[in-house]
């Protein structure tokens, strides 16, 4: 996995999302005071109408700046204590039955189950919550309304907001609580499913007598555990590491007993990358905007030719050797992450991959390092240790350190990557190579996956309330199902309401269905086809403003970051978090309205 969409820096998104709230507040709150007035002239006439509209404006001001949280947290407590019987135990418990058969469905031989365990229990929470949400915000307040246990409340001096943020709180309270559990549970699920070790023993490994490896270096595989085994690697002193299998290494130590393996690493992993712009340079040599097309229809990645001048640069920014630094001191190597695609215009050994080379370059002194050379597989992850210190290629007697003598006063530094192969052609875009800095905390990263489980959940209730306050319940479920549905797919239902229309929109697509007309084939011309098109404009635009007001949660759920291993960045949680609210203000406003319009509520 790549990170294919750059994060925008906050404080610039946060001007442009304010000022663009804030028009849309103005905008629904002048629409929903003229619908108002025209209900209030229709039936009142246009002199008492606006007397009407006006005493409405004033009283909802009113019951807003005189909310008590007093009383809202007062029937919060109620909601809470009504819900939290046996639609909480029935959740989590089948939340623990998910867990206990997993094993059935979860295949530990997959070639990553790092990211098959994550992804599954990620899944299952968000499903499951949603759901919760979705029941309890949608049956609780048309019930009371119509056993008419909601009369106790409204005689007593509560105000119609308060009812509305109380359900609200307690509703979310109930899925917190579960949440909570199920995250714990997840999160234990996950690393005990995963840990495990290997063996090995002295007589396992032999002498490596080739080209290339150190004086008394041995080699030799661990016993097969959880469907696979390792390669392992040890140096004079007896420790070393081994080879990457199912997404994970492990380092491997001498004891007077023989070698312990640790526990498996990198397969839970909570990465921080650092990008960089990319530019090409053609196999003539030359300067480019971008590599060359090998015919495949999808032009995100441009391509470099092998055995020629070509290469693709990467330039990164604002380096520093503390951005690399550990626990255990100032770093030893540079960490390159690469994930490339290959064309191959002829077979090869497909089984090695296609040979590159990396490069490093200081863009102010063009002092370079060495080659390294490398081996591609497609979109395989490829983590390069470019070591600190190195012999100058130029000058022998010479020693050069990346931090110091590669990494320009300003902290820039160039990546330069080649195809060895003549014949074959590296595929890349700017996200497919990144330095990796110092990990985050992986158990952190898991929970900020839930986080975002959490902002959908709460979004969910808040629809579920708003919508509960004005229809049944079996309406409200469906209308908040609908828009929880509209919602995880937002982005297709806005590449549907505003793409190409292939065949037109949705009522010619029916005619050329039922005419058996092609695609491409022009409807004859005619009030027919004026009014189909009317009718098909019409209906994308009202798609368009549906999808526009309903929340895209697809934005809030950061699961690929926490499969993948990236680390879910701190600016992209405050974005969630404070879209969320102003969606959630505005929610609650019209809840509060459609409550105030209801017979009960007068």
């Amino acid at each position: 996995m790549v990170l294919e969409s750059d994060i925008p820096n906050f404080l610039p998104w946060l001007l442009d999302q304010a000022w663009f709230f804030v028009r849309v507040v103005f905008a629904l709150f002048c629409g929903s005071l003229l619908f108002g007035y025209l209900v209030a002239a229709i039936r009142n006439g246009p002199a008492k109408g606006l007397i009407v509209t006006r005493q409405v404006v004033v009283t909802a001001a009113v019951d807003l700046l005189c909310t008590s949280p007093r009383r809202i947290m007062a029937l919060a407590w109620l909601s809470f204590k009504e819900s939290i019987g046996q639609r909480l135990v029935v959740a989590f418990v089948l939340f623990l039955l998910i867990l206990m058969f997993a094993g059935w469905f979860l295949d530990p031989d997959s070639p990553n189950p790092g990211r098959l365990y994550l992804s599954f229990v990620l899944s299952a929470t968000n499903g499951l919550v949603l759901m919760l949400a979705l029941f309890l915000s949608s049956f609780s307040l048309p019930g009371d309304i119509k056993s008419r246990t909601i009369y106790t409340i409204v005689t007593k001096p509560v105000r119609r907001s308060e009812i509305v943020l109380g359900r609200l709180l307690g509703f979310t309270a109930i899925g917190t609580l579960l949440l909570a559990a199920t995250g714990v549970l997840s999160y234990v699920f996950v690393v005990r499913s995963l840990d495990h070790t290997h063996e090995i023993q002295p007589s396992d490994l032999s002498l490596i007598e080739k080209s290339g490896y150190q004086p008394g270096q041995k080699q030799g595989q661990t016993n097969y555990a959880q469907k696979h085994r390792h390669l392992v690697t040890v140096d004079g002193t007896g420790n070393g590491s081994t080879d990457i299998q199912h997404g994970h290494w492990h380092e491997v130590t001498r004891t007077k007993s023989g070698y312990e393996l640790g526990p498996p690493l990198g397969v839970l992993a909570a990465r921080v990358p650092i990008g960089g712009r990319l530019s090409f340079v053609d196999r003539e040599g030359k300067q480019a905007d971008k590599g060359i097309s090998v015919g495949k229809e999808w032009t995100y990645r441009s391509y470099i030719a092998g055995s020629t001048l070509a290469t693709a640069n990467w330039q990164f920014e604002n380096l520093s050797e503390k951005r690399f630094s550990t626990s255990e001191g100032p770093p030893k190597s540079l960490p390159i992450a690469l994930s490339l695609s290959v064309f191959r215009t002829h077979k090869g050994k497909i089984e090695r991959g296609v040979i590159g080379s990396i490069e490093l370059r200081n863009p102010d002194t063009q002092l370079t390092s060495r080659i390294y050379t490398f081996r591609v597989r497609e979109f395989v992850l490829h983590e390069i240790d470019i070591p600190r210190r190195q012999i100058d290629k130029a000058d022998p007697d010479r020693a050069i350190d990346i931090y110091d003598d590669l990494i320009s006063d300003d902290g820039r530094i160039e990546v330069i990557i080649r195809c060895e192969e003549g014949g074959q052609y590296f595929g890349m875009a700017q996200a497919d190579v990144y330095l990796r800095s110092q990990d985050a905390s992986f158990a952190v990263n898991f929970f900020k996956g839930y986080l975002g489980i959490w902002l959908q959940m709460v979004i969910v209730v808040a629809l579920g309330v708003m919508f509960s306050t004005l229809l049944s319940a079996p309406v409200t479920m469906m209308a908040t199902m609908a828009s929880i549905v509209m919602g995880m797919f937002s982005d297709y239902v806005l590449e549907l309401a505003s793409g190409p229309e292939y065949g037109g929109g949705p009522i010619e697509s029916l005619i050329r269905l039922l005419t058996q007309r092609n695609m491409t084939s022009p409807l004859p011309p005619g009030m027919m086809k004026s009014m189909v098109e009317t009718g098909d404009s019409a209906y994308l635009f009202a798609l368009r403003v549906v999808n526009f007001l309903l929340p895209n949660f697809s934005t809030y759920s950061d699961t690929d970051y926490i499969v993948n291993g990236f680390n879910v960045p701190a600016g992209l949680l405050l974005q969630h978090l404070l879209s969320a609210a102003a969606y959630l203000l505005v929610v609650c406003l019209i809840g509060y309205l459609f409550l105030k319009t209801r017979e009960v509520a007068r």
